[in-house]
C-alpha cells in the first residue's frame, strides 16, 4: 500500500513538471545599494535573491499597470466635468500626474 502511494505522488510530481512554464534566464546588474536592499528582504522573508526579485518586478509591472489605469479614468473625468471649477481641478490632477509634484 505503501508503494502505490509513493508512485501517485511520483505521478503528480512529474504531471505538474509536464505543465510548468518554461523560465527565461537574464542578467541584471544592480546598483550596490539595490543588491543590498534585495539581499536583505531575501534574508527577511526567507527567499532567494531570485525570487525576491520576481516578486518585485511583478509588483512594479502591475503597479504600472493600475497607474495606467489611475489616468485614463482621470482623464475620462476631465473629459466629461462640465463645471469650470472641477475642469481646472482636474486639469491639475492630470498635469501632476504627467509632470510629477
Amino acid at each position: 500500500m505503501v508503494y502505490t502511494g509513493a508512485t501517485l505522488a511520483l505521478t503528480k510530481r512529474s504531471r505538474a513538471k509536464s505543465v510548468r512554464v518554461k523560465h527565461v534566464r537574464r542578467s541584471v546588474t544592480l546598483p550596490p545599494k539595490i543588491a543590498k536592499q534585495v539581499e536583505t528582504l531575501a534574508r527577511e522573508r526567507d527567499l532567494s535573491d531570485n525570487r525576491v526579485l520576481v516578486e518585485l518586478i511583478e509588483q512594479g509591472i502591475e503597479a504600472r499597470k493600475q497607474k495606467e489605469k489611475a489616468f485614463f479614468q482621470l482623464a475620462e473625468r476631465f473629459r466629461s466635468a462640465d463645471d469650470p471649477e472641477q475642469v481646472k481641478q482636474l486639469g491639475n490632477q492630470l498635469g501632476r500626474f504627467v509632470f510629477g509634484e
